[in-house]
């Protein structure tokens, strides 16, 4: 063999080319293989895996798509380029073309959210801002369609040159999905499946038109502005208590109970008002009785006289601490003990502020069998 044939039969072999892609990377959409001048040798092999597809492009025109398996760059094997190239009878010659190798598998936990809130309209509380994110996956349907329309000739396309464009269509759709689907806002916490099924729909025209498939869509939280989910924990509250009338003596009768337990702070829950409280309940009470004796109106007990002042029982402040409430005739029993004098200040229902005893009309009787202290 001459060194001319040996020459020609080395050119040969590295002419008959293996076209393929490993993909070690979890991000590429799209990869075009790089041959020197793009010249491929008629009869190379062209191997494609699981998960891709081959695309031809002639002079940037597409010509062919191949699915996976093994191919023989052939005029049987590519009869659209064979045509655009003029091959006849086997013609072998290495011809030129792109091939871009694109990924038809499933893009799993793609993330998307509303950056602003999104307003609906609530057929129970009207107008509302609500904000709502999840995941997505997505793939390469039609890969012609996805190199004309979206690729171009980069030589390598990732997921990241894509995501935000995928994003803002399903954000674009969240608002027509949530008004259209007239699920009500207290339900849509439980129907969020329904809702992304919903959200698929109204956004895989939008997918069609890149030549992606949009197999499933999440949403894992929609959220309101926090002022109105303070609103609404309140309303729920409210609906949790139920009377409001017997929840406030309940709160009422807790408070006094504390009280009780100590003295100190006794005046503290008075001045808050819960003195008043308990004037009104004690109102209820017949003249003489004891906390726990009968009410005004049982059995045994007259009516008040008519046109007769109700008196009510007073507190006394004694050694630092509140006492009470006491009967006006028990009150009598103390002032003759010395217990209670002039100068204790004393207070009922009704008073505006803690008063000298001496001072109050209403306990004038009880001092009038005591004589006044002894002048110095």
């Amino acid at each position: 063999m001459s060194v001319w044939d040996s020459i020609k039969n080395r050119l040969k072999h590295e002419l008959i080319d293996i076209v393929e892609f490993l993909d070690d990377s979890n991000n590429t959409l799209v990869y075009r293989f790089e041959r020197f001048q793009n010249e491929i040798k008629s009869g190379a092999k062209c191997i494609v895996r699981e998960g891709q597809a081959a695309v031809f492009v002639r002079e940037g025109q597409l010509a062919d798509v191949l699915p996976p398996g093994t191919h023989t760059l052939d005029t049987k094997n590519l009869p659209i380029l064979s045509t655009l190239l003029g091959w006849k009878y086997g013609f072998e010659s290495p011809f030129k073309a792109e091939i871009y190798f694109v990924s038809t598998r499933v893009f799993t936990d793609q993330k998307w959210g509303t950056m602003n809130p999104v307003i609906v309209r609530d057929p129970e509380f009207g107008p509302v801002r609500l904000r709502a994110f999840g995941s997505y996956t997505f793939k390469v349907k039609d890969p012609g369609s996805f190199i004309k329309n979206v690729v171009g000739t980069d030589g390598r396309f990732t997921i990241e040159e894509i995501n935000t464009q995928l994003r803002n269509v399903i954000v674009s759709q969240i608002g027509n999905a949530l008004g259209s689907s007239k699920i009500p806002m207290l339900d849509l916490s439980g129907r969020t499946m329904e809702l992304g099924r919903f959200l698929r729909t109204e956004t895989t025209p939008e997918f069609d038109k890149l030549g992606l498939e949009l197999p499933t869509i999440l949403i894992e939280n929609i959220s309101l502005p926090p002022e109105v989910e303070q609103a609404l924990d309140k309303r729920s509250s409210m609906g949790i208590v139920g009377d409001l009338n017997a929840y406030a003596k309940f709160q009422t009768a807790e408070a006094i109970r504390d009280a009780a337990k100590n003295p100190g702070t006794a005046g503290a829950v008075v001045g808050l008002g819960m003195g008043n409280v308990f004037g009104g309940m004690m109102a209820g009470t017949a003249a003489g009785s004891t906390m726990g004796g009968p009410a005004a109106g049982g059995p045994g007990t007259p009516p008040p006289i008519p046109g007769a002042a109700p008196v009510m029982p007073f507190f006394i402040a004694a050694n630092g601490a509140q006492q009470g409430p006491f009967e006006v005739a028990l009150l009598a029993s103390k002032a003759a003990s010395g217990e209670l004098t002039r100068d204790t200040l004393v207070w009922c229902q009704g008073m505006a502020s803690w008063t000298r005893a001496g001072d109050v009309p209403a306990l004038a009787s009880v001092f009038g069998a005591v004589p006044p202290p002894i002048p110095r």
